[in-house]
């Protein structure tokens, strides 16, 4: 008998995986947790039946929401990662050999635990000297420290349940006084073809803290639509004009320099969610 994932994100849609094996499910403090090997997408994590990342497709989103603020940035030295157990946002900001410190601030210490024994191409970096693995809740960490982070990112689970604190005006002015003074802080935001008013809602958030506030888009093929939207807010620097001339080579897999411009041009009816 075949065994089947059916991931019921969107109300109106789901998203069907052939299911190889199963590799760990357990009830957590704080959600369900899987880990599954399928057959299309290789070994994904799943939380309370949702998928957060897959190894044939991870590389899109931790690329995007790790380097396009680290290229903006001149010269970003300590980072701080919201959420993200897996590591792999993590493993592309120490891609950056200017940074110093990168924080991972995870609720959840099952999701770290059980990745690092399942997806160890994506929480490979976890056990970096630069890298500090914090346990407890981001939004309390956020508000004890000020003044401290060139870059926040952050690595959430969707605005439902325990990350919906993560999102919106409250916590943004938090991020905000937990930046430098040219700071650069960016969230992934849901798809714009399921979920537009949430796109929305989180962009004018943003746009109410943050002197510079660009939406970019980037194909993801586990998340609903495929078509995925995140949103960077930055005191000074805007990461649409920024002059990437001189910065360094790094691999990658999907982000490239030239991408760094284009994603900033959206289509027509995403743009319209801006305005």
């Amino acid at each position: 008998m075949d065994m089947w994932l059916k991931e019921g994100q969107i109300e109106d849609a789901a998203m069907t995986y052939k299911i190889k094996e199963t590799l760990v499910t357990k009830k957590t403090q704080y959600q369900d947790l899987s880990i599954l090997d399928t057959y299309a997408f290789g070994r994904m994590l799943v939380l309370d039946g949702i998928v957060q990342t897959t190894i044939k497709d991870e590389y899109v989103y931790h690329e995007m929401i790790s380097h396009i603020p680290l290229f903006t940035h001149p010269n970003p030295k300590k980072v701080l990662v919201v959420g993200g157990g897996d590591g792999g946002a993590i493993r592309e900001v120490l891609k950056h050999p200017s940074v110093e410190k990168a924080v991972l601030c995870e609720i959840d210490k099952d999701v770290v635990d059980e990745c690092k024994k399942f997806l160890p191409e994506i929480s490979c970096a976890l056990g970096n000297s630069r890298c500090e693995v914090f346990i407890g809740d981001g939004i309390k960490y956020v508000h004890e420290h000020k003044n401290e982070f060139d870059i926040i990112i952050v690595d959430s689970t969707d605005p439902f349940g325990a990350a919906e604190g993560l999102f919106g005006g409250s916590f943004y002015k938090e991020i905000f006084e937990c930046l430098t003074e040219d700071g650069i802080f960016i969230a992934q935001t849901e798809t714009p073809f399921y979920l537009p008013d949430v796109v929305k809602r989180v962009y004018e958030d943003a746009k109410a803290v943050f002197p510079v506030t660009k939406l970019f888009m980037a194909g993801i093929p586990t998340y609903p639509s495929g078509f995925w939207s995140f949103t960077v807010g930055s005191k000074k620097h805007d990461p649409e004009n920024v002059d990437l001339s001189n910065t360094i080579d790094i691999e990658t897999k999907y982000y490239t320099k030239k991408l760094h411009k284009a994603c900033f041009v959206l289509p027509k009816f995403i743009e319209n969610l801006t305005k």
